[in-house]
């Protein structure tokens, strides 16, 4: 059955904290060429030094006291999918808005996968100037959003949370690269693009 759009409201099920983004949007704005990095500076796309971000909430004590409620079996086989309406050129501030929402509900950064079928994240086109094994390195690490292009959805490791921004690419590319992104998301699937593009690929399969 073919997938409903949706305003763009992020949320997850209970495996998650819900999301909800603002409910309009700029058009999106030039980004600007990351620079040489250094130890001081930080990643392009990401804010510098500030407040750090909230914890989760604390896991409540429940049941009486000396019985503790077991926790309830999360069902981590079917991720929920959140398809994000927006144009292929405003693809990309969506997903990055995405994250932002995310993050700020008290998401780990480590688990978020970003993938992108276009032009790549500055983020990514940065790191990657620093060779492929820095680069991967840094997904290993899974301290951080780990960005990257569709052509390495395989190569990557699963996440909780996976976003793909459709900001371009073929529908080939869409067909191989969606499938594979849900396959890489335990939890939830945000995808930013034309919903009828994307439900031609996955709604068949939702």
């Amino acid at each position: 059955m073919p997938l409903i759009p949706e305003e763009p409201q992020i949320h997850e099920s209970a495996q998650g904290p819900r999301v909800t983004p603002a409910t309009g949007r700029t058009a999106p704005t030039p980004r600007p060429v990351p620079g040489p990095r250094s130890a001081a500076s930080p990643r392009p796309g990401h804010p510098g030094p500030g407040p750090s971000k909230p914890a989760p909430p604390a896991q409540r004590a429940s049941g009486a006291a000396g019985k503790p409620k077991p926790p309830r079996p999360e069902n981590r086989s079917v991720p929920q999918i959140q398809v994000v309406p927006v144009p292929a050129d405003g693809a990309l501030d969506a997903a990055d808005e995405a994250v932002d929402l995310l993050l700020d509900s008290g998401r780990a950064p480590g688990d978020v996968l970003v993938f992108t079928m276009g032009d790549q994240h500055p983020w990514a086109a940065h790191e990657q100037s620093f060779g492929d094994s820095a680069y991967w390195a840094q997904h290993d690490a899974r301290d951080d959003v780990f960005y990257a292009d569709a052509a390495s959805v395989d190569r990557a490791a699963p996440r909780p949370v996976v976003v793909v921004a459709v900001n371009g690419g073929t529908d080939s590319t869409a067909a191989r690269a969606l499938p594979a992104a849900l396959k890489k998301a335990s939890a939830l699937l945000i995808v930013c693009g034309d919903p009828q593009r994307i439900n031609a690929v996955l709604g068949a399969g939702v």
